[in-house]
């Protein structure tokens, strides 16, 4: 992101008025806010799973300190502002958290769960839907003509710019999403009620992660290609709207298989 940004004309990506490195630093910023703050959260909550109950302490205010991007990130304008500092600050908290968790508790590959061959055929296919934006955050455009990609395609602003911009993508941060919480996921946490709000979290992030990662691929390769004429609404900001009402029951599923399989695997192993 800071490479890419610090070298690639503002034209040519998504929303930024900045260029060198001031630009690079600028979205890299944005990007510590969404999607890795949502991330954060996730992290802390694993982490204080493992840690003594003073511990959250400095969870809560770290989430609460994750959970104030929607007041300081504008997806129409994402050069970066002092406000991002909050969410970044929550950021730097989750990282010590999961820092003095790992040294408590140890570090090691966990058992194989009831669900992981399904994670792993998901892994794979999220990662190879997401190489056009892989390639993108690294400043080119995909090779080749089975992604669109430098196509240009005029926005509904009457904005005239490649089918997939070069710069960072949204999909892309459903994507980050998606593969976090199916790695978090795997991770037993041993108290009753905290097991519950980590499965919710981890079950919400699905949730929204798949619905922006498939809005995304589909409008940018679907439509965008002329294949179909009605795009999937932005489920980028919560709202009354039906696309959230899709959100919240993929979110509810979700969250009910997540603590199925960990009952499952409890019973395996008793």
């Amino acid at each position: 992101m800071l490479i890419t940004y610090s070298r690639v004309e503002p034209a040519e990506t998504y929303h930024v008025s900045r260029d060198g490195i001031i630009g690079g630093l600028s979205r890299a910023a944005t990007l510590v806010n969404f999607p890795i703050a949502l991330v954060a959260i996730a992290l802390i909550l694993v982490a204080v799973a493992a840690l003594p109950r003073g511990a959250w302490w400095a969870a809560a205010p770290a989430i609460a300190f994750c959970a104030t991007i929607p007041w300081f990130n504008d997806q129409s304008n994402l050069d970066a502002h002092w406000g991002n500092v909050i969410p970044a600050f929550g950021v730097g908290i989750a990282g010590a958290l999961t820092v003095a968790a790992t040294r408590r508790a140890g570090a090691s590959f966990a058992p194989r769960a009831p669900w992981d061959s399904a994670r792993l055929v998901i892994g794979v296919i999220v990662v190879s839907l997401s190489l056009p934006w892989l390639a993108a955050e690294l400043g080119f455009h995909f090779p080749g003509d089975v992604f669109m990609g430098e196509e240009l395609r005029r926005e509904k602003d009457g904005t005239l710019i490649a089918a997939v911009h070069l710069g960072h993508h949204h999909g892309q941060d459903g994507a980050i999403l998606l593969l976090t919480a199916l790695l978090l996921s795997r991770v037993f946490v041993k108290r009753g009620v905290l097991r519950i709000g980590v499965a919710a979290y981890l079950g919400t992030m699905l949730a929204y992660g798949g619905v922006n990662f498939v809005e995304d691929l589909w409008n940018e390769q679907i439509v965008k290609r002329g294949w179909a004429d009605a795009s999937i609404p932005s489920a980028l900001l919560p709202g009354a709207r039906p696309i959230w009402l899709v959100v919240l029951v993929l979110a509810a599923l979700a969250t009910l298989a997540l603590l199925r399989e960990v009952r499952s695997a409890s019973y395996s192993a008793a």
